[in-house]
């Protein structure tokens, strides 16, 4: 995971879209449910495999070590466990060369020189639909398990917790369901954790942020609870949320991270309450995304320690008073967006003052918000906490300006365009939306529904 080390600027918006390269054929909600009740049908009574498992399965075929014979049980099961395969990718998933099935990848074992092991799955973009047996329990020699953008329904098997070896795990963009699978967790050698577009729900666990990962994307699944108190422990370089009902308060814990911490990406999770100080800790930050939440308070002046931040985006919260002018100084910021929230401050505050022919920044209500203004977005939020803690959606009607504060090498008429991947979420932009920001001044009354 060298790539995750450098996180260069805009690395969260290619993760992102890889989830989505390749067109699937939707699944119905019928299929799958029908798909997750055919994997509940098969799960032993206590969701795992017994010891003594692969010594019951008759095989009248010779392999050249027991880990291969392993294996085959395994792969094998996982075919019986898919229920369309358009593209004919497991076609060739027949007879004891496992190494040679499509997708999987063999080399020798690290305990072994002179054995032959499976060591990774890769049927990344297969299209495939179907469950996971518990029977891949049996695959305790992979590093990588990889099987994004396909149609995989149901839950993780509790057998995964004897792949003591993974590294790897992208199940990212299927149909899986269940509360956070934790059996992940106690996997010891786990450095990439990918759970992005499922149905995954509840709470988040604790311990994820106790664990030694390099980056963790959980974005657009069903997770509902505050963000855990002890967020800050995690040693993850890139921590993508987005898309969630997270709700609650950023941890003050956050601060911690600073030695580690790349890109985080927080946005569209109902998100409450100020943002902490600590978060001016974060020196090593490209990315820090916070926008479409109901955040409150004025910007901590801290937030000049975010030396090396070249996206920075709060938009679309409650927040208010002005916007620092060390802000606007940020050695590497290339762009700040700020827009649809209650600030009020002269607009030459945040004219950039490094010569960078690509920093934009998005105005919002600089210099135009009065004081009776601010007093309204006050009480607005005021009522966003309290229907926050209701469990109802707050609505939000904003005077802002939107526009565009740009060095003198762009024109203020010009387009800038920027894209993003994801899934469309409730009338807020979709991550997988191009969208086009005109540079101009335009006073507008804005409703946004949070």
């Amino acid at each position: 995971m060298e790539a995750l080390g450098r996180s260069p600027p805009f690395l969260f918006l290619l993760l992102f879209s890889l989830s989505l390269i390749l067109p699937s054929s939707a699944l119905s909600d019928a299929e799958a449910a029908f798909i997750t009740h055919r994997q509940l049908l098969t799960l032993p009574e206590n969701g795992d495999l017994p010891d003594d498992f692969e010594f019951d399965i008759k095989i009248g075929i010779r392999f050249a070590n027991p880990r291969l014979r392993r294996a085959y049980i395994a792969l094998q099961a996982w075919k019986k466990a898919i229920y369309s395969d358009p593209l004919n990718f497991t076609a060739n998933w027949v007879g004891p060369e496992v190494c040679t099935y499509n997708g999987i990848f063999c080399s020798k074992a690290l305990d072994d020189p002179n054995a032959t092991v499976v060591a990774g799955v890769d049927l990344n973009g297969a299209d495939i639909a179907g469950y996971l047996p518990v029977e891949l329990g049996l695959l305790s020699d992979i590093a990588v398990f990889h099987i994004n953008s396909n149609r995989f329904c149901g839950i993780i098997p509790k057998s995964f917790s004897r792949l003591t070896l993974l590294h790897e795990f992208d199940v990212s963009n299927n149909r899986f369901v269940g509360s956070f699978p934790m059996v992940i967790i106690g996997l010891p050698n786990l450095k990439y954790l990918d759970l992005r577009f499922n149905d995954f729900e509840g709470p988040l666990p604790s311990e994820l942020f106790d664990k030694e990962l390099d980056a963790i994307f959980l974005n657009d699944n069903r997770f509902r609870s505050h963000i855990p108190e002890n967020f800050g422990n995690s040693t993850a370089s890139v921590i993508v949320l987005a898309n969630n009902k997270l709700g609650g308060c950023i941890p003050s814990s956050v601060g911690r991270m600073g030695a580690t911490l790349n890109e985080m990406i927080l946005m569209n999770n109902g998100l409450v309450g100020c943002f902490p100080w600590e978060i001016g800790s974060l020196g090593n930050a490209t990315v820090f995304d916070a926008s479409w939440n109901s955040l409150v308070g004025v910007l901590p002046k801290s937030f000049a320690g975010l030396t090396k931040v070249e996206e920075l985006d709060f938009s679309h919260n409650i927040l208010t008073g002005i916007i620092p002018e060390n802000l606007c100084r940020l050695p590497s910021l290339v762009n700040l967006t700020f827009s649809y929230n209650f600030f009020k401050a002269d607009g030459a505050s945040a004219i950039p003052k490094v010569d960078k022919a690509i920093a934009v920044f998005e105005a919002s209500g600089a210099s135009a918000i009065s004081e009776a203004d601010e007093a309204i977005a006050i009480s607005k939020a005021s009522e966003a906490i309290t229907s926050e803690a209701s469990g109802t959606d707050a609505s939000i009607s904003s005077l802002t300006t939107t526009g565009s504060i740009t060095t003198s090498t762009i024109s203020n008429t010009s387009v800038l365009s920027s894209t993003s991947t994801g899934k469309e979420n409730s009338g807020h932009p979709s991550i997988l939306a191009t969208t086009t920001l005109t540079i101009s001044n335009v006073l507008t009354s804005t409703s946004v529904t949070k």
